[in-house]
């Protein structure tokens, strides 16, 4: 994918990313917002990873890490594109921060039933742990 370019998201893509998570993502977050972005972006400006093609954002994938679990969210590809290798090479590029910040092992939350994502995530080597199960809050 040589005309794919990644980086890292700005405080100026932040409404550019809302735009394109209300068309490319599935499911909501009480996190999807111009503030909750702005703090991501500017608390770990290397987390939030654009995918971009001929100036087009095209994916997405926030590469968290909190010192202790390196963790995946809001992989997404614009429908249109899916299928062509950018959420593969967003998800490279999410591995080699987390590795190169000391990471062991990454988590992806992934909606119970997205099943097209289950299918994605199991091709990039991910698998499923039923053991686990996440607990919420809002604040």
């Amino acid at each position: 994918m040589s005309d794919l370019h990644i980086r890292c998201a700005a405080l100026a893509d932040i409404d550019a990313v809302l735009r394109f998570w209300r068309e490319a993502a599935e499911g909501t977050s009480i996190s999807d917002d111009h503030d909750g972005v702005a703090r991501l972006v500017t608390r770990d400006p290397e987390a939030l990873l654009l995918a971009k093609r001929d100036g087009l954002l095209v994916g997405t994938v926030i590469a968290g890490f909190d010192g202790w679990r390196c963790s995946a969210y809001r992989l997404a590809v614009l429908p249109a594109l899916r299928r062509q290798g950018i959420a593969t090479a967003l998800l490279e590029a999410a591995e080699q921060r987390f590795a190169a910040l000391g990471g062991r092992r990454a988590d992806a939350m992934v909606l119970e039933a997205n099943e097209r994502a289950h299918r994605a995530w199991a091709a990039a080597g991910y698998q499923r742990e039923d053991h686990w199960r996440r607990w919420v809050k809002p604040l």
